[in-house]
């Protein structure tokens, strides 16, 4: 993709979202006009012609256009979870091959990368729980949706025994055994770099189920995205009103909050505390990367422009760059887990399930995993969401639907987490470079170099 058609894929997402935005709102002004006369038939005849659940009790005989459209989507992403979340993990094993022969390299790269999501998970799940804990992700009842009480009497500790599969076909036809799936990946591909030559044919088969997953996740995104998100978000309004959607703001409001603090404070004390180097001038050498990463909404077409500008503007060897963030673009998702772990916090809240210190501490550990293997495509971290909604046990009806809303208003989120991944890749290549002396200073500190003048 390029940076053109990024452009114009973000301006459709803000058309749609800002559309359905505008139909939402006269939807519920109408509701409310034509159920206050004393038409209330009128608005049951629009409902069981545009929004209502064909599944539900009772709607046998109800059309419900927009959730067929926005249930076609949402099937749509989800069929591909299974084979994504593990021809990803398995490959990115795999690559740690290149890892053996950098050594030492590979060992600093590895141990800065979990540094930063460790300060990137702490930080969301703080954040996280004490907007929970003043209550601003609380549903109550709104309409037909009343907040369930959720999966009581199990304990967490749980989801790894039911992580360890037992029948390795039943995993692969089953989305709710996601986890399962990352365990099995991360055998296969340990399995594989232990076997090395002697695995190819495998290997090869797992990079193309991996390649056609991401164009078919792209196609969908970049074809059905702007027309879904309308859908989606024009629904919900309709069906669940201004009050479901409170919550939901204070989500996105607090979710870009986060992603803005990390990425123009975190990264940049970070640097500037583990090489001494300007923390100005990383983030201004840095911008265009993170710039372009919010228009494309993918890592993998920013991944040109980090590398000439990682290289050339901040100094780094190339020898770093072209190990640090190939692999970063795979493993090193910050923003993916700061977007994942609050965003399960609000589904949990929002559904009804008790939300405490473990349950954070456990969504932390799976957002980490399943950053790990998401694609470096668009609209790839809210699919993966939903491995970490299936090993929480998140799973009841108003669950599902928080889910869907979070589909419907994710995309300026997803694109702030695309800048925040490919910025943590280039911050993590310029310590690991100024630690082993492959760092040009001068380059790193010259405000205007040849490739501003180019």
């Amino acid at each position: 993709m390029t940076k053109n058609q990024g452009s114009k894929l973000a301006m459709k997402m803000a058309i749609a979202l800002a559309i359905g935005l505008l139909c939402g709102a006269g939807c519920i002004f109408l509701r409310e006009s034509l159920i206050s006369s004393g038409q209330a038939s009128t608005w049951t005849f629009i409902n069981n012609l545009l929004f209502q659940d064909i599944t539900a009790e009772g709607a046998t005989n109800a059309i419900g256009i927009f959730y067929i459209l926005g249930q076609i989507f949402i099937n749509a992403l989800q069929l591909i979870i299974i084979p994504m979340v593990f021809t990803s993990i398995t490959l990115a094993i795999c690559d740690m091959s290149d890892a053996k022969k950098l050594g030492r390299i590979s060992f600093k790269t590895i141990k800065w990368f979990l540094i930063t999501s460790f300060i990137a998970l702490l930080f969301a799940g703080a954040v996280g729980f004490a907007v929970y804990h003043l209550g601003g992700f609380s549903v109550g009842e709104v309409g037909e949706l009343t907040a369930a009480a959720g999966k009581a009497g199990s304990n967490p500790l749980l989801i790894f025994i039911q992580a360890v599969p037992n029948n390795i076909f039943d995993v692969f036809s089953n989305n709710g055994r996601v986890l399962s799936i990352v365990v099995l990946a991360v055998v296969f591909g340990l399995a594989i770099l232990k076997l090395g030559d002697k695995v190819t044919v495998f290997k090869k088969l797992c990079q193309e189920i991996n390649d056609i997953v991401v164009v078919f996740l792209s196609y969908v995104v970049n074809n059905f995205g702007p027309a879904a998100i309308f859908v989606l978000i024009t629904r919900t309004f309709a069906i669940y009103g201004i009050d479901h959607l409170k919550p939901a703001l204070t989500y996105v409001v607090t979710t870009i909050i986060c992603l803005l603090l990390f990425l123009f404070v975190a990264y940049g004390i970070i640097v500037r505390l583990t090489t001494g180097l300007s923390a100005k001038k990383f983030i201004g050498k840095i911008s265009k990367v993170a710039l372009f990463g919010f228009s494309t909404s993918s890592s993998a077409a920013t991944l040109p422009l980090n590398t000439k500008t990682t290289t050339e503007e901040l100094g780094v060897n190339e020898e770093i760059a072209s190990f640090v963030l190939p692999l970063g673009m795979t493993v090193n998702m910050n923003g993916t887990a700061i977007m994942q772990v609050i965003a399960a916090i609000f589904i949990a809240a929002s559904a009804g399930y008790q939300v405490t210190f473990g349950n954070i501490a456990l969504i932390a550990v799976l957002a980490l995993i399943a950053s790990v293997g998401t694609p470096a495509a668009p609209g790839a971290g809210a699919v993966i969401l939903f491995t970490i909604l299936t090993a929480m046990g998140y799973t009841n009806d108003p669950a599902l639907l928080a889910y869907s809303l979070i589909l419907a208003i994710n995309r300026p989120i997803e694109m702030l987490v695309t800048s925040l991944n490919v910025v943590g890749d280039s911050a993590t290549s310029v310590i690991v470079a100024k630690s082993e002396n492959m760092l040009d200073t001068d380059k790193y500190n010259t405000k205007d170099n040849h490739y501003n003048k180019k």
